[in-house]
């Protein structure tokens, strides 16, 4: 009841209208500060309090004073996961709106620095610089250093406008892609505390996405540890993760497999060893020099990690300092499970340095997705359950896990609620689709949260997921629906759709009416 009381008190609105302007523009009022913060390419795994020896003492602490959620899905890939958590949809149209606009106009200030990438459904009047006061973006993938031709294969922009190499500001040299977005995303905020009105930051992180690229200092800390290999990393943060609650006791850890992904092609050259780096093998079958070769590029991909975990630190020492720490609400999550895909653009250059374009092998993928099965873009677990972290110490209790099924979509309905907006019924001349998702509010206070509804992820048909209740669909490479009991078989060990067929057609026939686009 108190709670209650205090929530309740903390979204009051005292309105002082002035000169004539917008009453919503000079509001005082106590509604929550809202940072979210993307992870790429990281798997559910690969963060210390899901179980990952990498150091995230950063995102620990938010846990530890936050709530983590055991199933909260993207959309298996970088450009979905992007477009429905801005729109709310899981696929839209011309009709779709960014939640941005309409924070700003309640008065939110709300700037950006990070990584954009949409699908092309997204209406460009969505994109970054058109909705945000300030936004320092590149678009999809790009290198962390300055490459030796002194030029990114994807520009920077500040505000549409590209910024050449020499041009970007960093506080650290040489330039790192993860610190300078930082220094970024603090000047931004900054920007925002003086104001005295709540904020809006976006800080959508490009680690720990390929090219491997890492500070000396950072791989160096990582350096030997991944010698015992990724059959015992593996086991040993599944027991980590059973022993922290992360998963239940009756959690089955699924096989080791290889990248099965049919439609994800790899450059030209080095025929041998691609065709050996989208496969599992034990880590045993390496020679002492595979192993060491092995060791050094989990150690650089451990290291990029540990360095956005840094950063994070940084803006939250912000934060705390500006004494906005208790009505802020600091969300985390990553974009996509871990990334088996070779884009390696040549094998003489080990990972971590400027000269290198390399990527993460497959087995270690599946030891970044631990318990679960396959990889991004699969609409299986490993593919689409991210880790998600919640932080808001005047709302959410210490330390909670649970087991609410969350989605990105339900990133829209949520900053709507907490920020007391409507969602309109028209925009920009049109009526507006309805939103996908549900708040994740009542999930925050402890109380009974909407029913979920059925929701969707995977890469496009052929690795969709269609999951309502405790079942759930998913294809890969576009063959035959396996059916799963998400309760009793979470890692997706046992397919049930030949002994369950009415419930694989009931499904079937949910997905195709509901989302078959």
């Amino acid at each position: 009841m108190y709670r209650s009381l205090i929530i309740f008190i903390a979204y009051l609105i005292v309105w002082y209208p002035s000169n004539g302007q917008n009453g919503a523009a000079n509001q005082v009022d106590d509604r929550p500060n809202i940072i979210v913060i993307i992870g790429d390419d990281i798997g559910y795994a690969d963060i210390g309090c899901y179980g990952a020896e990498i150091e995230t003492h950063n995102l620990d602490r938010l846990a530890e004073n936050g709530m983590r959620f055991r199933n909260f899905y993207n959309m298996a890939k970088c450009n979905p996961t992007r477009s429905t958590m801005i729109t709310g949809l899981f696929q839209g149209d011309e009709r779709s709106i960014s939640f941005v606009p309409l924070l700003k106009e309640v008065g939110y200030s709300a700037m950006m620095s990070g990584k954009e990438h949409f699908d092309p459904w997204v209406p460009q009047r969505c994109y970054f610089a058109e909705t945000f006061e300030n936004a320092f973006t590149f678009w999809a993938t790009t290198e962390y250093f300055v490459p030796p031709s002194g030029k990114f294969e994807r520009p920077f922009y500040l505000n549409g406008v590209e910024l050449d190499a020499d041009d970007i500001k960093a506080n650290i040299e040489p330039k790192y892609k993860t610190d300078f977005i930082t220094d970024y995303a603090l000047d931004y905020l900054d920007l925002m505390i003086e104001r005295d009105q709540p904020y809006f930051l976006l800080l959508p992180y490009h680690a720990a996405h390929y090219p491997l690229q890492a500070r000396p200092e950072d791989v160096a800390k990582y350096r030997g540890k991944y010698a015992r290999g990724w059959d015992q990393v593996r086991n040993e943060r599944f027991e980590q993760m059973k022993d922290m609650g992360i998963l239940h006791q009756y959690t089955k850890i699924s096989p080791p497999s290889d990248n099965t992904n049919q439609f994800r092609g790899a450059p030209d050259g080095w025929p041998e060893i691609r065709e050996r780096f989208s496969k599992y093998f034990p880590w045993d079958s390496l020679s002492k020099k595979e192993q060491d070769e092995k060791d050094l590029e989990m150690a650089v991909f451990a290291a990029m990690i540990d360095r956005m975990d840094q950063n994070i630190g940084r803006v939250l020492d912000r934060v705390e300092a500006a004494g906005d720490m208790e009505n802020t609400l600091i969300v985390f999550f990553s974009d996509n499970g871990s990334c088996p895909f070779d884009s390696n653009k040549d094998f003489d250059v080990p990972p971590g340095p400027t000269e290198s374009y390399r990527c993460l092998s497959t087995p270690w993928a599946n030891v970044g997705n631990t318990p679960y099965r396959l990889y991004k873009q699969n609409g299986h677990e490993g593919g689409a359950n991210t880790h998600f972290i919640a932080h808001w110490p005047n709302v959410i209790e210490p330390n909670q896990i649970t087991d609410s099924i969350g989605h990105v979509a339900d990133l829209f309905p949520t900053f709507l609620d907490i920020a007391d907006i409507n969602y309109p019924a028209e925009r920009y001349g049109q009526e507006t689709l309805p939103l996908d998702g549900r708040s994740l509010f009542p999930i925050f206070t402890g109380d009974k949260p909407a029913d979920r509804g059925s929701l969707i992820s995977g890469h496009k048909e052929r690795f969709r997921m269609f999951r309502n209740g405790k079942w759930k669909i998913v294809r890969e490479n576009g063959a035959d629906w396996e059916l799963y009991d998400m309760i009793e078989d979470p890692t997706e060990l046992n397919d049930l759709s030949k002994d369950n067929p009415d419930v694989l057609d009931e499904m079937v026939a949910s997905y195709n009416n509901q989302f078959s686009y």
